[in-house]
C-alpha cells in the first residue's frame, strides 16, 4: 500500500465539504451518542481450533521448557524471516540486548539510537553499560533521520539500532552505508516490523542481527517473546550466551557447564512457543487483512482537515502495526503547547469508541533513568565511563514536535476486524474533527 505523502495544507476541506459527513451531533463525551458501537470490535489475536491444539499438546507433552514447538519455532521464523539463525526468547528487549552482546557493544562504547522509540530500544544498551547517543527523527516517516546519523559517530561508537517504528523500515542503504564507511555493526529493531519491507526485502534481513517481538500487541503474538536472528554465527552465539546461563554449550548438549559470560536467562516456555507457531502459520494473512483496513482508513480520513496521515514512502511496503495520525495543531492554534489540546482529542475520540491512544509522550531523552544520568545509581554507567555525551533535548526538535501531535491505533486495524469497523471508526474521527469547538469545552 501506498498512501503517499501527505501534509497538512494539502488535508484541508471547506467547512461545506465536512458538512455533507455524517460526522455532526453532540460529541459523546459531552452527551452525544456514541459513533462505534460497544463490542464492534473483536479481540487480537484471534483463536482458532489449531492454537488450541498446539497449546493443549504441549502442556500434556512434559517438556516445558526447551520442547519440541520451541525448537520447531526457532526453524519456522528464521525461514519466515529469511535469516539463517533464529532463536526465540521471552521478549523484544531481550533480544535486543542479545543482540547488543553479539556485537561486542561494551562498556562506554557508544551506540546510536533514534531519540523517538519504545525505551527498550535504549535501555538495551545501558543493560550492557553501553552508552545511547541520541539522533533525531524525520518528521515524515517518524523514523531515525538518515542524514544525521553520520555526524553523530565518534571514535567511541560501536554500532546503530535503526527501529523500523510503528511498520515502516528505515532507508536500510543509507545506514549500511555510514555503518560501513565507520565500521559499525547494525542491528535492526523490528519489533513492530513484521513483514515490512524496503525495495522487496523484509526487515531484519539488512543489518548483522535483528530483534523481534511477539508481544501481545505485535502483529504476532504469543503474549510475550521475542526473537533474536542473525546471519553470522559467531555474532548469534556470542548473543545467545544471554539466553541460557552464559555457556556456549547449548541444552542438548548432556551435563556440565562452563559460564563464559553473565547469562540473563531470557528463555520462554514451550507452551508459548506453541501459540507462537500456530500464530506464524496466519501471520501473512494478519498483514495482508491490516494493511487492507490501513488503505480502507487512510481513504476514509483523507479529507478530514487538520489531520497529517501516515505516508509510504516509494519502495517502502508499511505493515501498520501502529496507524499513527498527527493534529495540524498549527492550524488548530496550539503550536505553541499542543500536547494538552491533543489531550482533549484523544479523549473525545475514545469517547467515540474509537480506540486511539498516545503511544509514547516523550523523547527517550527525556526519560528520567537517563536525563538524570543514573540508570545504576550513581551516575552509572556514565560516570563509570566517563561519558559527557549531551542529552539536551534541543537537538531533537522534531521528536519534541512528535510528541505533542500525534496519537496512534493499533487493535482497529487487527484482524478479524474488517470494513464494519473501520468505517465506524473513520466515522468518529470524522464526527470529532468536524466538531473541534465542541472539544475545546472538554476538562482537560
Amino acid at each position: 500500500m501506498s498512501a503517499g505523502r501527505k501534509h497538512a495544507g494539502q488535508m484541508k476541506v471547506s467547512a461545506a465539504t465536512m458538512a455533507k459527513s455524517k460526522a455532526t451531533g453532540k460529541l459523546a463525551i459531552l452527551g452525544g451518542a456514541r459513533t462505534v458501537p460497544e463490542g464492534l470490535m473483536k479481540n487480537w489475536p484471534p483463536i482458532d481450533e489449531l492454537d488450541r491444539k498446539l497449546v493443549m499438546e504441549s502442556l500434556e507433552a512434559g517438556q516445558p521448557c526447551y520442547g519440541p514447538n520451541y525448537k520447531a519455532l526457532d526453524r519456522e521464523f528464521a525461514e519466515w524471516a529469511g535469516i539463517e539463525h533464529a532463536v526465540f526468547c521471552n521478549s523484544g528487549t531481550a533480544a535486543l540486548h542479545m543482540a547488543l552482546v553479539g556485537c561486542e557493544c561494551g562498556c562506554g562504547d557508544e551506540v546510536i539510537v533514534p531519540a523517538y522509540t519504545w525505551p527498550s530500544s535504549v535501555t538495551c544498551c545501558l543493560h550492557h553499560n553501553a552508552i545511547p547517543v541520541f539522533v533525531d527523527i524525520e518528521w515524515t516517516t517518524m523514523n531515525i533521520d538518515v542524514a544525521k546519523i553520520e555526524a553523530a559517530v565518534t571514535p567511541r561508537t560501536k554500532a546503530i539500532v535503526v527501529v523500523h517504528l510503528h511498520g515502516l523500515m528505515v532507508d536500510m542503504d543509507s545506514v549500511m552505508a555510514v555503518a560501513k564507511r565507520h565500521n559499525l555493526k547494525v542491528i535492526e529493531d523490528c519489533c513492530q516490523a513484521h513483514g515490512a519491507t524496503f525495495k522487496g526485502r523484509r526487515a531484519g534481513r539488512f543489518g548483522h542481527c535483528a530483534a523481534y517481538s511477539t508481544n501481545h500487541n505485535k502483529c504476532l503474538s504469543s503474549g510475550e517473546g521475542g526473537f533474536f536472528l542473525s546471519n553470522d554465527k559467531a555474532l548469534f552465539d556470542r548473543g545467545k550466551t544471554l539466553w541460557y546461563f552464559g555457556e556456549h554449550r547449548p541444552p542438548e548438549a548432556g551435563e556440565g557447564y562452563h559460564a563464559y559470560g553473565m547469562g540473563w536467562m531470557y528463555r520462554s516456555t514451550d507452551l508459548t512457543a506453541a501459540l507462537a507457531r500456530a500464530q506464524l502459520q496466519r501471520l501473512d494473512g494478519y498483514l495482508k487483512r491490516i494493511q487492507a483496513n490501513a488503505l480502507r482508513l487512510h481513504e476514509r480520513l483523507a479529507d478530514v482537515p487538520n489531520l497529517i496521515l501516515p505516508t509510504v514512502p516509494e519502495g517502502y511496503g508499511h505493515n501498520f502495526y501502529n496507524y499513527t495520525v498527527r493534529f495540524d495543531m498549527e492550524a488548530l492554534g496550539h503550536a505553541d503547547n499542543p500536547a494538552p489540546f491533543r489531550d482533549k482529542l484523544v479523549k473525545a475520540l475514545k469517547a467515540e469508541g474509537v480506540d486511539t491512544g498516545v503511544w509514547q509522550g516523550w523523547p527517550v531523552p527525556e526519560m528520567t533513568a537517563i536525563a538524570a544520568r543514573s540508570a545504576y545509581g550513581r551516575g552509572c554507567p556514565w560516570s563509570c565511563t566517563n561519558s559527557k555525551v549531551d542529552y539536551s533535548l534541543e537537538q531533537y526538535p522534531v521528536a519534541v514536535k512528535h510528541c505533542g501531535w500525534h496519537t496512534g491505533m493499533t487493535f482497529p486495524l487487527r484482524p478479524p476486524n474488517g470494513a464494519e469497523l473501520v468505517d465506524a471508526v473513520a466515522d468518529g474521527w470524522r464526527k470529532v474533527m468536524a466538531n473541534v469547538d465542541q472539544v475545546e469545552k472538554i476538562d482537560a
